[in-house]
Protein backbone atom coordinates (compact mmCIF):
# COMPACT_ATOMS: atom_id res chain seq x y z
CA UNK A 1 0.00 0.00 0.00
CA UNK A 2 1.83 3.39 -0.94
CA UNK A 3 -0.73 5.50 0.50
CA UNK A 4 -0.44 3.54 3.54
CA UNK A 5 1.09 6.62 6.72
CA UNK A 6 1.96 6.32 9.94
CA UNK A 7 1.16 8.76 12.63
CA UNK A 8 3.67 9.08 15.90
CA UNK A 9 2.93 11.90 18.75
CA UNK A 10 5.02 12.63 21.13
CA UNK A 11 3.32 14.71 23.16
CA UNK A 12 5.05 18.16 21.73
CA UNK A 13 5.08 17.15 17.89
CA UNK A 14 2.81 15.28 15.27
CA UNK A 15 5.05 12.64 12.89
CA UNK A 16 3.45 11.70 9.92
CA UNK A 17 5.43 9.15 7.48
CA UNK A 18 4.89 7.30 4.63
CA UNK A 19 6.16 5.37 1.48
CA UNK A 20 4.64 7.81 -0.59
CA UNK A 21 6.15 11.68 -0.23
CA UNK A 22 2.37 12.31 -2.18
CA UNK A 23 0.47 10.42 0.34
CA UNK A 24 1.88 12.23 3.21
CA UNK A 25 1.74 15.45 1.29
CA UNK A 26 -2.14 14.74 0.78
CA UNK A 27 -2.62 13.99 4.44
CA UNK A 28 -1.55 17.12 5.53
CA UNK A 29 -3.20 19.27 3.60
CA UNK A 30 -5.99 17.84 3.98
CA UNK A 31 -5.56 18.43 8.02
CA UNK A 32 -4.48 22.00 7.08
CA UNK A 33 -1.36 21.14 8.55
CA UNK A 34 0.88 20.81 5.60
CA UNK A 35 2.56 24.86 5.64
CA UNK A 36 3.36 24.25 9.20
CA UNK A 37 5.11 21.13 8.80
CA UNK A 38 8.81 20.27 8.62
CA UNK A 39 10.54 17.41 6.82
CA UNK A 40 11.98 14.89 8.99
CA UNK A 41 15.18 13.50 8.13
CA UNK A 42 14.50 9.64 8.70
CA UNK A 43 18.24 8.97 6.59
CA UNK A 44 19.82 9.16 10.12
CA UNK A 45 17.82 6.05 11.54
CA UNK A 46 19.29 3.86 9.25
CA UNK A 47 22.26 2.80 11.93
CA UNK A 48 19.10 2.88 14.95
CA UNK A 49 17.16 0.75 12.48
CA UNK A 50 19.93 -1.40 11.45
CA UNK A 51 21.02 -2.51 15.16
CA UNK A 52 17.20 -3.52 16.18
CA UNK A 53 15.08 -4.53 13.09
CA UNK A 54 13.98 -8.28 12.56
CA UNK A 55 12.86 -7.67 8.80
CA UNK A 56 16.49 -6.23 7.44
CA UNK A 57 14.62 -5.22 4.02
CA UNK A 58 12.09 -3.55 5.33
CA UNK A 59 14.28 -1.62 7.70
CA UNK A 60 16.38 -0.61 4.84
CA UNK A 61 13.57 0.84 3.10
CA UNK A 62 11.97 2.97 6.09
CA UNK A 63 15.14 4.76 6.18
CA UNK A 64 13.64 6.24 2.41
CA UNK A 65 10.62 7.23 3.66
CA UNK A 66 8.84 10.39 3.62
CA UNK A 67 8.38 12.24 7.17
CA UNK A 68 7.41 15.55 8.21
CA UNK A 69 6.81 16.73 11.52
CA UNK A 70 4.51 19.35 12.69
CA UNK A 71 3.79 21.23 16.17
CA UNK A 72 0.99 20.28 18.32
CA UNK A 73 -1.58 23.01 18.14
CA UNK A 74 -4.92 23.23 19.15
CA UNK A 75 -5.03 22.17 14.87
CA UNK A 76 -3.02 19.08 15.32
CA UNK A 77 -3.92 17.97 18.55
CA UNK A 78 -7.56 17.80 16.90
CA UNK A 79 -6.01 15.50 14.80
CA UNK A 80 -4.38 13.43 16.95
CA UNK A 81 -7.47 13.29 19.06
CA UNK A 82 -9.46 12.26 15.96
CA UNK A 83 -7.35 9.30 14.87
CA UNK A 84 -7.66 7.90 18.53
CA UNK A 85 -3.69 7.29 18.37
CA UNK A 86 -2.59 3.88 20.46
CA UNK A 87 0.01 4.29 23.61
CA UNK A 88 3.43 2.24 22.78
CA UNK A 89 5.71 0.56 25.01
CA UNK A 90 8.25 3.67 24.00
CA UNK A 91 7.29 6.36 27.24
CA UNK A 92 5.43 9.39 26.28
CA UNK A 93 4.93 7.95 22.13
CA UNK A 94 1.26 6.89 20.60
CA UNK A 95 1.22 6.07 17.40
CA UNK A 96 -1.74 4.59 14.55
CA UNK A 97 -1.47 3.17 10.77
CA UNK A 98 -3.62 4.95 8.38
CA UNK A 99 -4.58 3.19 5.35
CA UNK A 100 -5.60 5.48 2.05
CA UNK A 101 -7.07 8.72 2.31
CA UNK A 102 -9.57 9.25 4.96
CA UNK A 103 -9.84 5.50 5.83
CA UNK A 104 -8.71 5.26 9.46
CA UNK A 105 -7.79 1.07 10.32
CA UNK A 106 -7.04 -0.40 13.57
CA UNK A 107 -3.27 -0.81 13.97
CA UNK A 108 -2.12 -3.24 11.22
CA UNK A 109 -0.20 -6.21 12.89
CA UNK A 110 1.35 -7.15 9.19
CA UNK A 111 3.95 -9.50 9.11
CA UNK A 112 5.96 -6.92 6.69
CA UNK A 113 5.56 -3.52 5.76
CA UNK A 114 5.24 0.14 7.34
CA UNK A 115 3.15 -1.46 9.97
CA UNK A 116 5.56 -4.23 11.37
CA UNK A 117 8.36 -1.71 11.32
CA UNK A 118 6.92 0.66 13.57
CA UNK A 119 6.19 -1.99 16.03
CA UNK A 120 9.76 -2.47 16.91
CA UNK A 121 11.09 -0.45 19.79
CA UNK A 122 14.57 0.40 18.09
CA UNK A 123 12.73 2.18 15.42
CA UNK A 124 10.04 3.92 17.12
CA UNK A 125 12.72 5.49 19.74
CA UNK A 126 14.82 6.54 16.55
CA UNK A 127 11.43 8.65 15.44
CA UNK A 128 10.72 9.86 18.89
CA UNK A 129 14.59 10.90 18.61
CA UNK A 130 14.43 12.92 15.76
CA UNK A 131 10.88 13.97 16.78
CA UNK A 132 12.46 15.76 20.06
CA UNK A 133 15.00 17.08 17.44
CA UNK A 134 12.57 18.67 15.19
CA UNK A 135 10.89 20.07 18.18
CA UNK A 136 14.48 21.95 19.21
CA UNK A 137 14.95 22.77 15.89
CA UNK A 138 11.49 25.00 16.08
CA UNK A 139 11.74 26.18 19.49
CA UNK A 140 15.84 27.29 17.71
CA UNK A 141 13.86 29.00 15.13
CA UNK A 142 11.42 30.99 16.69
CA UNK A 143 13.85 32.27 19.51
CA UNK A 144 15.73 33.81 16.53
CA UNK A 145 12.76 35.50 15.48
CA UNK A 146 12.19 36.79 18.92
CA UNK A 147 15.73 37.79 19.10
CA UNK A 148 15.38 39.96 15.84
CA UNK A 149 12.37 41.26 16.61
CA UNK A 150 12.98 42.49 20.26
CA UNK A 151 16.85 43.80 18.73
CA UNK A 152 18.53 43.07 21.65
CA UNK A 153 22.40 42.73 21.00
CA UNK A 154 23.21 39.85 23.75
CA UNK A 155 26.70 40.26 22.82
CA UNK A 156 26.47 44.13 23.55
CA UNK A 157 24.40 43.20 26.54
CA UNK A 158 27.38 41.08 28.25
CA UNK A 159 29.93 43.15 27.33
CA UNK A 160 28.83 45.95 29.62
CA UNK A 161 29.08 43.67 32.66
CA UNK A 162 31.35 40.62 32.60
CA UNK A 163 34.49 39.66 30.31
CA UNK A 164 33.97 36.61 32.03
CA UNK A 165 30.71 36.14 31.24
CA UNK A 166 31.01 37.26 27.43
CA UNK A 167 33.69 34.55 26.50
CA UNK A 168 31.49 31.96 28.05
CA UNK A 169 28.47 32.76 25.38
CA UNK A 170 31.31 33.12 23.27
CA UNK A 171 32.81 29.70 23.89
CA UNK A 172 29.71 28.15 23.84
CA UNK A 173 28.42 29.43 20.37
CA UNK A 174 31.66 28.54 18.85
CA UNK A 175 31.54 25.00 20.31
CA UNK A 176 28.27 23.92 19.36
CA UNK A 177 28.26 25.65 15.71
CA UNK A 178 31.39 23.76 14.94
CA UNK A 179 29.81 20.41 16.16
CA UNK A 180 27.07 21.00 13.92
CA UNK A 181 29.23 21.58 11.07
CA UNK A 182 30.81 19.10 11.11
CA UNK A 183 27.97 16.90 12.17
CA UNK A 184 26.43 18.06 8.67
CA UNK A 185 29.84 17.03 6.96
CA UNK A 186 30.74 13.44 8.85
CA UNK A 187 26.60 12.49 8.93
CA UNK A 188 26.78 12.35 12.75
CA UNK A 189 28.17 13.47 15.48
CA UNK A 190 31.45 11.74 15.89
CA UNK A 191 33.11 11.00 19.29
CA UNK A 192 35.45 13.64 18.31
CA UNK A 193 33.10 16.25 17.82
CA UNK A 194 31.36 15.45 20.97
CA UNK A 195 35.18 15.83 22.95
CA UNK A 196 35.18 19.25 21.65
CA UNK A 197 31.21 20.03 22.42
CA UNK A 198 30.51 18.34 25.60
CA UNK A 199 31.53 21.35 27.79
CA UNK A 200 29.55 23.90 26.42
CA UNK A 201 26.09 22.94 28.06
CA UNK A 202 28.25 23.86 31.28
CA UNK A 203 28.98 27.15 29.91
CA UNK A 204 25.82 27.61 28.53
CA UNK A 205 24.23 26.79 32.36
CA UNK A 206 26.90 29.64 33.98
CA UNK A 207 25.79 32.53 31.62
CA UNK A 208 21.98 31.85 32.34
CA UNK A 209 22.91 31.89 36.19
CA UNK A 210 24.53 35.39 35.67
CA UNK A 211 21.50 36.62 33.79
CA UNK A 212 18.65 34.91 36.36
CA UNK A 213 21.06 36.96 39.25
CA UNK A 214 20.77 40.20 37.20
CA UNK A 215 16.64 40.11 37.32
CA UNK A 216 16.67 39.26 40.72
CA UNK A 217 19.01 41.95 41.29
CA UNK A 218 16.25 44.32 39.67
CA UNK A 219 13.32 43.14 42.03
CA UNK A 220 15.08 43.24 45.00
CA UNK A 221 15.85 46.92 44.30
CA UNK A 222 12.07 47.11 43.75
CA UNK A 223 11.38 45.79 46.95
CA UNK A 224 13.95 48.19 49.19
CA UNK A 225 12.60 51.70 47.75
CA UNK A 226 9.74 52.70 49.45
CA UNK A 227 9.80 56.62 47.92
CA UNK A 228 7.93 56.74 44.52
CA UNK A 229 10.90 59.10 43.16
CA UNK A 230 12.83 56.14 43.73
CA UNK A 231 10.54 53.67 42.34
CA UNK A 232 10.14 55.89 39.19
CA UNK A 233 14.08 55.37 38.76
CA UNK A 234 14.38 52.30 39.49
CA UNK A 235 11.23 50.97 37.72
CA UNK A 236 12.93 52.68 34.64
CA UNK A 237 16.36 51.01 34.93
CA UNK A 238 14.23 47.83 35.08
CA UNK A 239 12.32 48.24 31.90
CA UNK A 240 15.56 48.64 30.34
CA UNK A 241 17.86 45.65 32.12
CA UNK A 242 14.64 43.55 32.21
CA UNK A 243 14.81 43.39 27.91
CA UNK A 244 18.26 42.79 27.73
CA UNK A 245 18.25 39.83 30.58
CA UNK A 246 15.60 38.54 29.01
CA UNK A 247 17.34 38.08 25.43
CA UNK A 248 20.35 37.08 27.34
CA UNK A 249 17.95 33.96 28.98
CA UNK A 250 16.49 33.60 25.20
CA UNK A 251 19.60 32.90 23.45
CA UNK A 252 20.93 30.37 26.13
CA UNK A 253 17.73 28.70 25.94
CA UNK A 254 18.26 28.66 22.13
CA UNK A 255 21.92 27.35 22.49
CA UNK A 256 21.13 24.92 25.02
CA UNK A 257 18.01 23.43 22.07
CA UNK A 258 20.95 23.01 19.69
CA UNK A 259 23.20 21.27 21.91
CA UNK A 260 20.40 18.89 22.77
CA UNK A 261 19.96 18.30 19.09
CA UNK A 262 23.39 17.25 19.26
CA UNK A 263 22.91 14.93 21.86
CA UNK A 264 19.98 13.62 20.77
CA UNK A 265 21.93 12.80 17.54
CA UNK A 266 24.70 11.13 19.26
CA UNK A 267 22.26 8.88 21.48
CA UNK A 268 20.32 7.80 18.35
CA UNK A 269 22.63 5.36 17.54
CA UNK A 270 22.30 3.71 20.72
CA UNK A 271 20.24 0.75 21.82
CA UNK A 272 16.23 2.35 22.30
CA UNK A 273 16.68 1.67 26.36
CA UNK A 274 19.77 4.13 25.95
CA UNK A 275 18.23 6.86 23.85
CA UNK A 276 15.19 6.94 25.19
CA UNK A 277 16.99 7.89 28.69
CA UNK A 278 18.82 10.10 26.92
CA UNK A 279 14.96 11.65 25.67
CA UNK A 280 14.09 11.59 29.49
CA UNK A 281 16.69 13.21 30.65
CA UNK A 282 16.84 16.24 28.24
CA UNK A 283 12.99 17.21 29.04
CA UNK A 284 13.68 16.88 32.98
CA UNK A 285 16.64 19.27 32.26
CA UNK A 286 14.29 21.39 30.22
CA UNK A 287 11.49 21.64 32.30
CA UNK A 288 14.35 22.43 35.65
CA UNK A 289 15.40 25.17 33.32
CA UNK A 290 12.40 26.80 32.46
CA UNK A 291 10.62 26.36 36.16
CA UNK A 292 13.78 28.21 37.68
CA UNK A 293 13.15 31.17 34.99
CA UNK A 294 8.98 31.59 35.57
CA UNK A 295 10.19 31.45 39.54
CA UNK A 296 12.70 34.45 38.80
CA UNK A 297 10.37 35.87 36.22
CA UNK A 298 7.54 35.34 38.59
CA UNK A 299 9.06 37.36 41.89
CA UNK A 300 9.87 40.29 39.29
CA UNK A 301 6.28 40.46 38.21
CA UNK A 302 5.18 40.56 42.01
CA UNK A 303 8.00 43.24 43.03
CA UNK A 304 6.62 45.04 40.13
CA UNK A 305 2.94 44.99 40.70
CA UNK A 306 4.02 46.22 44.55
CA UNK A 307 5.59 48.85 43.10
CA UNK A 308 3.05 49.85 40.86
CA UNK A 309 -0.05 49.86 43.44
CA UNK A 310 2.85 51.59 46.27
CA UNK A 311 2.77 54.71 43.03
CA UNK A 312 -1.01 54.32 42.43
CA UNK A 313 -1.61 55.10 46.28
CA UNK A 314 0.74 58.34 46.25
CA UNK A 315 -0.51 59.67 42.98
CA UNK A 316 -2.47 62.47 44.46
CA UNK A 317 1.29 63.61 45.86
CA UNK A 318 3.31 62.25 43.03
CA UNK A 319 1.76 63.19 39.77
CA UNK A 320 4.80 63.39 37.83
CA UNK A 321 6.48 60.76 39.29
CA UNK A 322 3.85 57.99 39.84
CA UNK A 323 3.03 57.89 36.14
CA UNK A 324 6.04 56.38 35.44
CA UNK A 325 6.40 53.65 37.75
CA UNK A 326 2.94 52.93 36.00
CA UNK A 327 4.28 53.09 32.68
CA UNK A 328 7.49 51.51 33.13
CA UNK A 329 5.69 48.37 34.86
CA UNK A 330 3.53 48.11 32.08
CA UNK A 331 6.74 47.44 29.22
CA UNK A 332 8.42 45.34 31.93
CA UNK A 333 5.08 42.87 31.98
CA UNK A 334 4.79 43.24 28.31
CA UNK A 335 8.32 41.88 27.68
CA UNK A 336 7.77 39.03 30.61
CA UNK A 337 4.82 37.82 28.92
CA UNK A 338 6.32 37.83 25.38
CA UNK A 339 8.92 36.22 26.90
CA UNK A 340 6.77 33.40 28.47
CA UNK A 341 5.12 32.71 25.19
CA UNK A 342 8.35 32.15 23.41
CA UNK A 343 9.13 29.51 25.87
CA UNK A 344 5.87 28.20 26.55
CA UNK A 345 6.08 29.41 30.28
CA UNK A 346 1.86 29.52 31.73
CA UNK A 347 1.06 32.54 33.87
CA UNK A 348 -1.28 35.38 34.71
CA UNK A 349 -0.43 38.21 32.24
CA UNK A 350 0.22 41.79 33.96
CA UNK A 351 -0.93 44.97 33.37
CA UNK A 352 -1.43 48.02 35.03
CA UNK A 353 -3.49 50.97 34.58
CA UNK A 354 -2.98 54.16 36.21
CA UNK A 355 -6.27 55.14 39.11
CA UNK A 356 -8.05 57.73 38.61
CA UNK A 357 -8.10 60.43 40.81
CA UNK A 358 -11.26 62.80 41.03
CA UNK A 359 -11.69 66.09 38.77
CA UNK A 360 -11.02 67.88 42.56
CA UNK A 361 -8.23 65.63 43.29
CA UNK A 362 -6.59 65.89 39.88
CA UNK A 363 -6.65 69.49 40.19
CA UNK A 364 -5.00 69.63 43.55
CA UNK A 365 -2.42 66.99 42.33
CA UNK A 366 -2.06 69.12 38.95
CA UNK A 367 -1.04 72.07 41.46
CA UNK A 368 1.16 69.89 43.86
CA UNK A 369 3.27 68.75 40.85
CA UNK A 370 3.58 72.64 39.40
CA UNK A 371 4.73 73.89 42.64
CA UNK A 372 7.48 71.23 43.66
CA UNK A 373 10.18 72.51 40.93
CA UNK A 374 9.71 76.41 42.14
CA UNK A 375 8.44 76.24 46.03
CA UNK A 376 8.11 72.71 47.34
CA UNK A 377 7.51 74.51 50.95
CA UNK A 378 4.41 75.43 49.61
CA UNK A 379 3.53 72.96 47.15
CA UNK A 380 1.19 70.89 50.26
CA UNK A 381 -0.38 74.23 51.39
CA UNK A 382 -1.34 75.19 48.27
CA UNK A 383 -2.85 72.03 46.90
CA UNK A 384 -4.87 72.18 50.10
CA UNK A 385 -5.62 75.75 49.32
CA UNK A 386 -6.88 74.30 45.63
CA UNK A 387 -8.54 71.44 46.77
CA UNK A 388 -10.81 73.18 49.47
CA UNK A 389 -11.74 76.44 46.68
CA UNK A 390 -12.74 73.50 44.44
CA UNK A 391 -14.74 71.15 46.87
CA UNK A 392 -16.45 74.61 47.57
CA UNK A 393 -17.49 75.65 44.72
CA UNK A 394 -18.80 72.33 43.50
CA UNK A 395 -20.60 71.98 47.17
CA UNK A 396 -22.56 75.64 46.12
CA UNK A 397 -22.98 75.06 42.55
CA UNK A 398 -20.56 77.41 40.99
CA UNK A 399 -19.68 75.23 38.01
CA UNK A 400 -16.20 74.16 36.83
CA UNK A 401 -13.25 75.09 39.37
Amino acid sequence: MTDEIQLVSDGDGLAVIGRDAAAVQRFLRRAGLWTDSKELDLHRLRPAIALGAEVVKEAAEFASHAGRWVKLTEESARLVQEHGLMESKTEGVRHLMVGTPGNVQKWLQTEHGLGSIMTNPQVLSGVAGIMTQAAAQQSIAEIKEYLARIDEKVDAVLRKVDDTVLKDMDGARSQIRRAATRKEAEGRVTGDSWSEVQTASGKIGDVQAYALRQLRARAETLEQTTRVGGLAHAAQEAEREVAEWLAVLAECFQLQEEFDVLVIDRAIDEPAEALEACRRGLAADRRDRLDLIAQCTGSLLARMDAAVGAANAKLFWNRGKAPMVIESGRHVALGVDDFHRLLGISGDSRSWEQRRLGRIAEIGAQVIQKTKTYAPAVATAGALVVTAVAAGSKARGDGES
